[in-house]
Parts: structure tokens; sequence; C-alpha cells
């Protein structure tokens, strides 16, 4: 549908914001341009006010500043992660620099949902070689969408289970948005994340670091010499995950950012020492 007018879209206001959308006007008019009929808006509209995540009613995210297609039942980019793309694209144009010839930076996306950050990350970047993985057959059907363009490759699996082992050695950035949320405060998490978002890309064990810890157990066998682990978690837990990094032979660090609240831990290869 074209651009609706303000008076068109107040009755649209006033329903979404009697279901609580903070952002009704913002919403409404999002709602208005991407509906395809006047059926198909009353539909969106309705979604919306059940409940339903506005990225699933509108089939896709805005993410640093690329429209992802973001299918029902798959994990929605947030807005803090774009601080974990930053990094990481900061990451892949070191291994450029530090390639003693032409270099292909390669990225790898675990947990990738609908493939954002692999995708925000490459774009970014330039001319990357993209992989991506996620047990989620929803995600990985959505994530394949996302990365044709890229030409990058999408597996289905257990963290590194699905990736081809040709990658063995070569990661020069490993990125994953694992999940890190307590299994004890599932219950606390907003209804659109814990009725509409799979419980697997949300929870990370007893302390939510569960998934922190086998991601960084076997990262040193996937990164090139110089390659580096971006792990997005959250303040409180950012030393454990630390620790885990420390435990499997990276070096960790620890970087945030308070506007978007976001944490992330960083951990890089150790060359081998030449004796």
């Amino acid at each position: 549908m074209t651009a609706a007018s303000p008076a068109d879209l107040a009755p649209i206001v006033t329903r979404l914001r009697a279901a609580g959308c903070v952002f009704a006007e913002d919403e409404a008019r999002l709602l208005a341009t991407t509906a395809q009929s006047a059926a198909d808006l009353a539909a969106m509209i309705d979604r919306r006010v059940s409940g339903h995540p506005l990225e699933h009613v509108l089939g896709w995210a805005e993410f640093s500043g690329l429209r992802i297609a973001v299918s029902d039942g798959v994990f929605v980019p947030r807005r803090r992660s774009e601080f974990l793309v930053r990094l990481a694209v900061a990451a892949a144009r070191s291994a450029v620099q530090l390639a003693p010839r032409q270099h292909r930076p390669v990225i790898v996306d675990l947990c990738c949902g609908s493939g954002a950050i692999g995708v925000a990350v490459a774009t970014a970047a330039g001319d990357a070689d993209l992989h991506a993985a996620d047990i989620e057959p929803g995600a990985v059907a959505c994530a394949r969408q996302n990365v044709a363009s890229l030409r990058g490759h999408v597996y289905q699996g257990d963290l590194y289970d699905p990736l081809p082992a040709l990658l063995c050695g070569h990661v020069d950035v490993l990125v994953a948005n694992a999940p890190y949320v307590p299994t004890s405060e599932m219950g606390f998490m907003p209804p659109e994340a814990r009725l509409h978002e799979p419980a697997i890309a949300l929870d990370g064990g007893s302390d939510g670091v569960d998934v922190h810890r086998r991601v960084a157990a076997s990262a040193p066998r996937w990164l090139a010499p110089d390659g580096t682990l971006l792990i997005e978690t959250s303040a409180r837990q950012a030393a454990r995950t630390a620790a885990a990094m420390a435990a499997s032979g990276l070096v960790p660090s620890i970087s945030s950012d308070d506007d978007l609240d976001a944490t992330v831990v960083i951990g890089t290869q150790k060359r081998p020492s030449r004796r």
C-alpha cells in the first residue's frame, strides 16, 4: 500500500496504543506501508494487537541499516547486537590488513537465527566468505534467504557440527549471539520473546553461559592464527564468558556500549610460539 495520511493512521494508532505498543505511530506507518491490501493490513493489525512481534508481522527487521527477512518463530535481531557487528567488522578488517597477500576474510556466524549478524558483518567488511549455522530449521530457511545475495552458506545443526571441515584453522571472525538468559529467568522475558521466539534461542542454561562455554571450548580449532571469537552477553555474565574463553586458550577482553546496553566478550587466538 502507499503511504497513508495521519487521518488514515489514526484508528490504527489508537488500537496499537490500547494494546500497549509504545511506538504506536511508527508501527502504524510501517504496517500501512508494508501491507499489500486493506485486508492484509487488517490481518497484520490483528496479529500485532494480539502480541506478535512487529518484525514477525512485517516479515522483516531493520538491523545495521539493512532490511533482514524474519519469519514467524525466528529470533528477532536486537538493536544491541549492532555493537557486536561493529566489533566484528573491525576484526575482519584487521584480518585483511594482517594477511600477507590479498585476503578474503572468513566469517562464521553461530546460532545465526535469521543470519542478521553475519550478513551485517559481511556487508560492511566488503568481499567476505560468509558461513552461518543454526539448529532451528525455520531459522536456517530464513538465514538462507538473507545470505543469498552475498553468496553465503548456511548449515543446519548444533554449533560447529554442520560446518565443513575445510574451515578448521581458517576462520578469521567467529561471531555468536548465543542464548544467555538463565533458565530460571525465562519466565520474566517479555511475552513477545517468550511466546513467539524459540526457547532454544533464549535459554542459556543454569547461569546463562552454558552455550558460551561450548562455543569457546571448540573455537581454537576453527580460528585462524590471528582469528577472533566475539560473543554477545550481559554485563553480569561477561566475566564467566571471558573465563570460558581463557580456559580454551584464547586471550579474552570485554567491551561494552552503554547507549545500546550491549556487552561483548572478545577472544583472540594465540599464535603458536616459534622455537
